[in-house]
């Protein structure tokens, strides 16, 4: 599960006037998220409450033998309360998925890019050092910080021990939300915080890049040297490097850009992730880049997130690198034109087709029902549009003869329901 979750923007003035990035959490020298209020829990039914308990003492055995020393488990889970509004969170479903031109026009902002500026400027020495250690280029470690927290303004105040106590003892997920709290019961054992002052998300993503616990132990770095790998404080630079860290570990090339924009010959049709190939063998098929230069040297893909009337990418491993660490290529073309902009760079040039409409999860699961009762599809109904959906769709579109973008549209539901 990646750590990120829903975050909007916030004006750069007052992300300015919070301190040195963003929110004042942490003095000198103090445990991590130690100036935060956490957000309050609200009462549980009586019969969630003792559950929750009783999970808990069923619990003890299971961290203890996965090395949670019997005090660390004992003054952690004392946290443990079943919340109410987690649940509620959890359950929240968006009737409508946003298209991916509204999703980047929140995402690359004019507000959020002003204040990612301000940032490399603020954070220029830490970005360098980070960037030389790591080969991730400044402006995408501020990009995914962007995203993930709007610049450390949004880092969540939920308690995280009782967050996934709750969701583990809800059931839905229970071992991913053990796992999760097993690796939060470490992170505290390690000293890098305290119970009271393990704050996220709720369902468990913590500080400026949010981190869920488990990767948090795989990947956070302690760059600083003071001893504790610190993505809670008000001080960004262990998430900064963290997150380049994480990148860097997924298959960062460094000196490689992640993609481009480009022009499609009539016809084409080698679209999707699924079809890899070198940059030489697409440019061979007539594919070009929107400025006439050459196109970046590596193997890629071309993706087209609107469909056959949207732009066209060619994505790199390095965009891939970026979906490791939030598997939407709305997000990663986020992160990617969010990185330019800072960097001040060219945006998207291609026009998005902005009439048509999103569709309904009710309509998206249709799509998924269909194309498996016609044999393109094998996997789980759940209306989410990702790979598999997607090279359905397109295997879908090729047999009767359309375009193979692989885009769900409401001319896709009309074509499969005649």
């Amino acid at each position: 599960m990646n750590p990120t979750l829903f975050r909007l923007a916030a004006s750069a003035a007052v992300i300015g006037a919070l301190g040195s990035c963003g929110v004042a959490v942490q003095t000198s020298g103090g445990v991590p998220g130690a100036g935060v209020e956490p957000a309050a829990i609200p009462a549980a039914a009586p019969a969630d409450a003792a559950g929750l308990q009783r999970w808990v003492q069923n619990f003890r055995p299971r961290a203890l033998s996965q090395g949670i020393a019997p005090a660390t488990f004992d003054r952690s889970m004392a946290l443990a309360r079943f919340n109410p509004e987690v649940i509620r969170l959890d359950r929240r479903q968006a009737e409508f998925t946003k298209p991916v031109w509204l999703y980047l026009d929140g995402a690359v902002s004019d507000t959020r890019i002003a204040t990612g500026r301000e940032m490399a400027a603020r954070h220029a020495g830490v970005l360098s050092a980070i960037e030389r250690r790591y080969g991730v280029p400044r402006e995408i470690v501020l990009a995914v910080w962007g995203m993930e927290s709007n610049f450390g303004s949004n880092r969540g105040r939920m308690q995280v021990i009782p967050s996934l106590a709750t969701l583990a003892y809800d059931g839905r997920r229970a071992q991913m939300f053990e796992n999760q709290l097993i690796a939060a019961l470490k992170i505290i054992q390690a000293g890098d915080t305290d119970p009271a002052h393990l704050l996220g998300s709720w369902a468990g993503a913590m500080g400026h890049t949010q981190f869920m616990p488990t990767s948090f132990l795989e990947y956070a770095v302690d760059f600083t040297g003071d001893g504790r790998r610190d993505i809670w404080s008000d001080d960004p630079t262990d998430s900064l490097a963290s997150t380049a860290a994480y990148l860097a570990r997924n298959g960062w090339v460094r000196g490689q850009p992640w993609g481009t924009e480009v022009q499609l010959p009539q016809g084409f049709t080698a679209v999707g992730k699924g079809t890899r190939r070198s940059s030489a063998d697409f440019a061979a098929m007539g594919v070009r880049s929107m400025d006439g230069r050459p196109l970046p040297a590596g193997a890629g893909s071309i993706i087209r997130p609107a469909g056959a009337r949207g732009p066209a990418f060619l994505i790199l491993d390095n965009f891939r690198s970026i979906l490791r660490y939030n598997n939407s290529d709305n997000y990663a073309l986020g992160v990617a034109y969010l990185g330019e902009a800072i960097a001040g760079r060219r945006g998207i040039t291609g026009a998005w087709p902005r009439s048509d409409r999103p569709l309904s999860q009710a309509e998206r699961m249709e799509i998924q029902r269909l194309l498996a009762r016609r044999g393109f599809y094998a996997d789980e109904i759940d209306g989410k549009i990702g790979s598999g959906t997607m090279e359905a769709i397109a295997a879908y579109q090729r047999s009767i003869g359309a375009a193979p973008d692989g885009y769900a549209t409401s001319i896709l539901l009309g074509q499969l329901r005649g």
